[in-house]
């Protein structure tokens, strides 16, 4: 049994439209749980098993648990493959796949975070790349395909594009657009509409 412990409208959302993508909503149940918010509303919920009492973190009964939301990602992707949402491995673009996902959580996740909390030091330019420098890469990647590995959608657009997705497009066309095909897939608004929902409850 797997399962998903999700805060609506938190990092564990992308998560939830990765269910959808993988047809594997009737095999990962769904467990809501509350978390401390950025604003300091919410508390730590005790039957959330996340180490830090964060979201996502998927249990895998009789396997563990998996958290960080690049691995959960990578996890559920590889394990429900006939959505195609993975680059399967022995694929030639399987290392390039894996690197998207890396990237994500070591280098694009802190160079925003420190952007949004005005953070400027030459350790952190040198270390993870200034903001400029990291939507430059993205979209030198989108400048002659519709999506990081080409033709089709994969769970590294989906983590990779959900950032812009929340907090707003950065303004950079080549970026835009391609967050927009992203957004436009069934499987967000079914995640939007899943937090409605369960935020109400």
């Amino acid at each position: 049994m797997l399962t998903l412990f999700h805060s609506p409208r938190s990092r564990s959302t992308r998560i939830v439209a990765l269910l959808k993508e993988l047809d594997a909503l009737d095999d990962v149940g769904i467990e809501i749980v509350s978390t401390r918010r950025m604003d300091g509303s919410g508390a730590r919920d005790p039957r959330n098993p996340h180490p830090d009492g964060k979201v996502p973190v998927l249990r895998h009964d009789g396997g563990g648990l998996v958290w960080e939301s690049g691995a959960i990602v990578l996890y559920l992707a590889d394990l429900f493959p006939a959505a195609g949402m993975s680059v399967p491995p022995g694929d030639p673009q399987r290392g390039t796949y894996l690197s998207w996902l890396a990237w994500y959580g070591g280098v694009m996740e802190p160079v925003l975070m420190a952007e949004a909390a005005g953070l400027h030091h030459p350790v952190l330019t040198a270390t993870f790349r200034g903001a400029a420098e990291m939507k430059a890469r993205l979209a030198a990647a989108l400048a002659d395909r519709p999506f990081l590995m080409g033709d089709r959608f994969t769970a590294a657009d989906l983590l990779l594009h959900s950032p812009f997705a929340f907090f707003g497009k950065p303004g950079e066309p080549t970026i835009d657009t391609w967050v927009d095909r992203c957004v436009a897939r069934p499987a967000t608004a079914f995640a939007a509409e899943f937090d409605t929902r369960h935020s109400a409850a």
